[in-house]
């Protein structure tokens, strides 16, 4: 589940309805909704289809997983796009049927904003919990300089960052912590699309504004898709894992 700079591997799915398409020759509308994630996959897909396609119009709300999946369910868009797949209970609610498909993989990172840094900050697992639960506040706390000698840790309060909406990113990333980590699993916010920081975030909706906030913040530092990291350029924390590398 783990690597240098990524969290969890997070399948998107996409949740299409069993209903027909328009008889040949027709024009076809799909309206559809969801995921920050794979969203520029999708916008480049759909690009590139309708070239090839020009009767077939497809537009793609981004709204983040739990919209996605609240107006599909209520019957309001063709397709939705979740990185945490419909549970039995919510495809039954689905009147004209459902299926699970996945499409597409991405990395979640944890970015960061530190100024003069000389190397890549480097985050134990049960470090990580912590300081995404509070626990640690600061960054040159005694467990964070274990991890990285000689790196010029700022005494500053750490400023994280986290999603407001109902977010396949967040149950990735929170579902990863509670793997990694017996603190966060038994006495944490959970596991889930969204969770109760517990006043110890600053919020924003979907991965871009994510990005957007630590690239904006000092002393801040997030969990992100790496596609939106990496085009900010934002640091990159490299994490433990299980192995204890």
């Amino acid at each position: 589940m783990t690597c240098l700079v990524a969290i969890a591997l997070a399948s998107a799915a996409l949740l299409g309805t069993g209903r027909g398409v328009e008889a040949a020759g027709e024009k076809v509308a799909l309206h559809g909704a969801g995921a920050t994630f794979p969203a520029p996959l999708y916008q480049k897909w759909i690009e590139v289809f309708r070239r090839h396609q020009p009767e077939v119009a497809i537009a793609y709300d981004v709204v983040g997983s739990g919209e996605g999946q609240r107006r599909f369910i209520g019957g309001d868009v063709d397709f939705g796009a979740s990185d945490a797949a419909l549970n039995d209970e919510q495809m039954a609610r689905v009147a004209a049927g459902t299926s699970l498909i996945p499409v597409t993989a991405g990395i979640v990172v944890v970015a960061y904003n530190l100024r003069g840094l000389s190397s890549p900050l480097k985050l134990d697992r049960d470090v990580l919990a912590d300081v995404f639960s509070g626990r640690i506040r600061v960054w040159n706390d005694p467990r964070i300089r274990a991890s990285n000698p000689g790196l010029n840790l700022p005494q500053q309060n750490i400023a994280v960052v986290a999603r407001s909406d109902g977010s396949g990113t967040t149950f990735a990333f929170t579902n990863h912590l509670a793997a990694a980590s017996a603190a966060w699993r038994d006495q944490g916010p959970g596991v889930g699309t969204r969770v109760d920081w517990r006043g110890a975030a600053m919020l924003a909706p979907g991965n871009e504004r994510i990005a957007g906030r630590i690239k904006l913040a000092e002393s801040s530092v997030g969990y992100v898709e790496y596609h939106f990291a990496k085009r900010l350029g934002l640091p990159m924390a490299h994490l433990q894992n299980k192995a204890g590398r």
